[in-house]
């Protein structure tokens, strides 16, 4: 069952309001329109890119009927902290995850992880705390007077490396959904992400030739795990 349709069966309507993230897909904010209800952005964590609880707390109004969270790049959000507040403020908690995959993909996306954390330079590598399963290995690109994150993904790309920006725009700069709100984390990951590859049918060359390419960039070396993908 869509958002929409279990936003819908909880009784949430015109008048409501929704707490979603801006950090993501537009599709969440469109299901909570669906249903009549309006839509209020909170901020995201900066090492899980899911809604930081405190923010949503800050984002709650008396309008408010429900939360939508959603989990990203295969870390989740603070779901226990996020159901207590609900049950505490009578508020709705749905989520929204990613389809996971087989077991054995994500070893061999942990392990190519490794691998990048271990080896990459001048970025900044992702937390892998929480179980992490890597549906995608977000990096960022801080633009502090090394190349910023456009750059960077074009001169990787150069060299044959695929690499995509997970959120070119926040949702609450989407023209239809507007809305004057300090979202610093939400802005300064939305600028610095990068998502490179680490599908598990990567191949060691392949692999290596991610970590050249992006270390011919330079920058200061990002401490990470030691484990290395057979090497």
């Amino acid at each position: 069952m869509g958002i929409a349709a279990l936003l819908r069966a909880a009784g949430v309507g015109v008048g409501d309001e929704v707490v979603v993230p801006a950090f993501g897909n537009v599709e969440v904010a469109e299901a909570v329109v669906q249903v009549g209800a309006l839509p209020t952005f909170a901020d995201i964590d900066p090492v899980t890119y899911c809604l930081d609880p405190s923010a949503v707390e800050a984002a709650v109004t008396p309008r408010t009927a429900g939360v939508v969270v959603v989990h990203r790049f295969g870390r989740s959000a603070d779901i226990e902290r996020l159901h207590e507040f609900g049950q505490r403020r009578g508020l709705l908690v749905l989520q929204q995850g990613e389809s996971e995959a087989p077991y054995d993909e994500t070893a061999q996306r942990r392990e190519r992880a490794a691998y990048l954390d271990a080896k990459l330079r001048g970025v900044r590598t992702p937390d892998g705390g929480d179980g992490h399963t890597y549906q995608q290995y977000v990096v960022r690109v801080p633009g502090n007077g090394r190349p910023d994150r456009d750059a960077f993904a074009r001169a990787i790309r150069a060299r044959g490396v695929e690499c995509r920006v997970p959120v070119k725009t926040p949702v609450h700069r989407l023209p239809e959904f507007r809305r004057c709100v300090s979202l610093p984390e939400t802005e300064r990951a939305a600028g610095e992400t990068l998502a490179l590859p680490v599908d598990a049918s990567l191949t060691r060359r392949e692999m290596q030739r991610i970590v050249s390419a992006c270390n011919a960039l330079g920058g200061p070396i990002v401490v990470g795990s030691t484990a290395a993908f057979g090497v």
